[in-house]
């Protein structure tokens, strides 16, 4: 018998998604759906509150503590973190949650699909997911969401907004993965992600990617170089030549264009923000 299972779902001014995020999320029989919202000019929260009676907005202005707020209101052992852009099917969760246990992680994160691969932009982010994400197994690094958590790992580890505001999935695992020995890994199961399809959207997403890397090289001052390598040299080189020899071309200006929008990102928050 499958165990039951709360769903978290951090938002902000995403009535353009939400909607069908949640009723996909429905037919996964959750046992509670709770949306931590960080304080929407939209109609986000109205949109919300047609499918869950847990709504907690925030005044955090911080995704990361966002997502602890939502954990903490969480009752149940294994807690799906699903975002207004991903598009889960009835029997998703649920067999994440039965290769959880196959591979015995502690966190697992799903596979990646575009939902509309009609564009450049959406086949090249799918290429990119292809050749770095969508190999089952453990990882050292994983993405925040979509993902299922057993609770025992924030007894370790939190989502801490002191300690990085905005990328909250670069700095959680690096704690876990240095403090703990937790094993996080991806699964089997794909799950579809709605990304806006076009150039200004990526762009803001890189830089937003960007801070995050700036307030990481912040908090762990040791990691300056292999972030410097990440952003110049694997993304650029190593993963467009890996990319070259299994014929994914598309992705290939893809990871040129996040290593560079990234490292302005990183940059520009360093030297114009004083502390995290």
């Amino acid at each position: 018998m499958l165990p039951t299972f709360s769903v978290i779902v951090c938002v902000k001014n995403e009535e353009l998604r939400i909607r069908e995020c949640l009723e996909n999320i429905l037919t996964t029989n959750p046992d509670e759906v709770i949306v931590v919202d960080g304080n929407s000019n939209d109609k986000t929260v109205e949109i919300a509150k047609e499918y869950t009676n847990k709504i907690i907005v925030s005044s955090s202005n911080s995704l990361t503590k966002d997502r602890q707020i939502g954990i903490d209101a969480a009752k149940n052992y294994y807690i799906a973190m699903i975002d207004a852009d991903h598009r889960i099917t009835p029997k998703d969760i649920p067999k994440m949650i039965e290769e959880m246990e196959e591979y015995k992680f502690d966190i697992i994160q799903s596979q990646l699909l575009s939902y509309k691969n009609n564009n450049y932009w959406n086949a090249a982010e799918e290429q990119y997911w292809m050749l770095v994400h969508n190999i089952p197994g453990s990882r050292s690094m994983l993405g925040t969401a979509p993902a299922i958590y057993k609770k025992h790992v924030f007894e370790k580890v939190r989502f801490d907004g002191h300690i990085t505001e905005k990328m909250d999935d670069t700095d959680f695992i690096y704690r876990l993965k240095k403090n703990t020995d937790f094993v996080v890994g991806v699964g089997k199961t794909p799950v579809k992600q709605l990304h806006f399809g076009n150039f200004k959207s990526y762009f803001q997403k890189f830089l937003w990617y960007g801070r995050g890397d700036g307030e990481f090289v912040r908090k762990h001052p040791n990691r300056s170089f292999h972030m410097l390598y990440h952003l110049t040299v694997r993304y650029p080189l190593v993963y467009s030549f890996q990319a070259f020899i299994n014929f994914k071309f598309k992705v290939i200006p893809y990871y040129i264009f996040q290593g560079i929008t990234r490292l302005l990102g990183a940059v520009k928050y360093l030297f114009l923000f004083k502390k995290v």
